[in-house]
């Protein structure tokens, strides 16, 4: 999980970045950034820190306050449903990203991004494919972008009751599908999204 890490601190890097997103594929709510600097002193690294998918959502919460914690900078940015429909999601993610490195109160050396290519951002950055998985940054900024999200997607819950967000935080489970069916798209369903389930 250290090896990107590893690599930039040999070549003097001081600020190391790692940014990740939640949400790309779900059909309502916002994709959710998250980008964090973390201290890589071996008495400051957190326990259990990996890929938030392979993580229970307890585990998950329990290392985001850690993580909070022990950040020495980091942003969480939401764009919402209709800058997706308008943008299209990866531009909404690119967008999210360079919100997040804009909103981080130092400005990283080199930011370990997982998997996204082409970013406008004013620093250098290193798209690393299934990142969460192999880098310790990557894998906190992925947490940070799922908690975050999720709970977001538990709010909505309660605004919208018609649909089980809590339960399936907006992604197109069958359950979810046969909601849309049912009672119609809401405020927060992505319109780019759901035009097969919904006239």
């Amino acid at each position: 999980m250290f090896e990107y890490e590893d690599e930039y601190l040999k070549k003097g890097c001081k600020f190391i970045a790692g940014m990740d997103e939640a949400g790309r594929g779900p059909l309502a709510g916002p994709v959710v950034c998250a980008c964090v600097v973390m201290p890589l002193d071996s008495d400051k690294i957190i326990e259990g820190i990996n890929d938030s998918k392979k993580l229970s959502a307890k585990k998950r919460e329990m290392l985001f306050d850690k993580i909070i914690q022990t950040a020495i900078t980091y942003s969480i940015v939401e764009i919402d449903n209709k800058t997706i429909d308008e943008i299209n999601i990866l531009n909404a993610t690119k967008l999210g990203m360079k919100k997040c490195i804009e909103s981080l109160e130092i400005k990283p050396d080199i930011v370990l991004v997982d998997a996204v290519n082409n970013l406008n951002i004013n620093c250098e950055y290193l798209p690393i494919i299934k990142g969460d998985a192999k880098s310790y940054l990557i894998g906190a900024s992925s947490i940070l972008a799922k908690v975050y999200r999720d709970r977001l997607m538990q709010d909505m819950d309660k605004k919208y009751p018609n649909y089980n967000f809590a339960k399936h935080k907006g992604y197109g489970t069958k359950e979810h599908i046969e909601n849309l069916k049912k009672y119609g798209k809401c405020e927060i369903h992505r319109d780019s999204f759901i035009k097969n389930f919904v006239n």
